[in-house]
């Protein structure tokens, strides 16, 4: 069971979501929340992370908000060549913070498998169709502990990938 106590208060929202603009809304409300309460742990999940917004300004000013000792973050993907093609500032972020963050693949993965989702301590969203942007939010110990249980299994099949930078020798 997850503890109540290592979940902070929140503001976010515990409901059903449809629909790209309320998904990314959501994604960028995530992470203000994380700076505002510092949550200590993030994992986010996605084949791609083609559609998240990841490259703006205020989800960069958000993690760098959020980041700092004792903090972890951890990202999940099938391969990420999408996220270093659309969102620069994210990974020139993952670059500045590599020390807290750990990026796994799951080449083999099928894209629909792979859940499209965020999980913290405090909140969780999982996208379910992924065509529509739909899915759910909330809070509740039981949806955290699901997901949490789940995207460690994925991350149990995972490899480390998206390296904080490109040495050559």
């Amino acid at each position: 069971m997850v503890n109540e106590e290592q979940a902070p208060p929140t503001e976010l929202p515990s409901r059903r979501f449809a629909g790209r603009v309320d998904f990314q809304q959501l994604v960028r409300d995530a992470f203000a929340a994380a700076a505002r309460e510092g949550w200590r742990e993030i994992i986010l999940s996605d084949a791609y992370f083609a559609d998240w917004p990841l490259g703006e300004r205020a989800i960069a000013e958000s993690l760098n908000a959020w980041a700092g000792s004792g903090r972890r973050f951890t990202i999940l993907a099938k391969k990420y060549d999408e996220v270093v093609r659309r969102h620069a500032r994210f990974v020139t972020w993952r670059k500045t913070w590599s020390h807290i963050i750990e990026a796994r693949a799951v080449p083999a993965a099928e894209p629909l498998e792979l859940p499209s989702a965020i999980w913290t301590p405090a909140w969780v969203m999982e996208r379910r169709d992924l065509e529509d942007c739909a899915g759910f939010c909330g809070s509740e110990p039981q949806r955290r502990l699901e997901l949490h249980q789940a995207l460690k299994e994925w991350l149990l099949k995972s490899t480390p990938s998206f390296p904080s930078s490109t040495s050559g020798l």
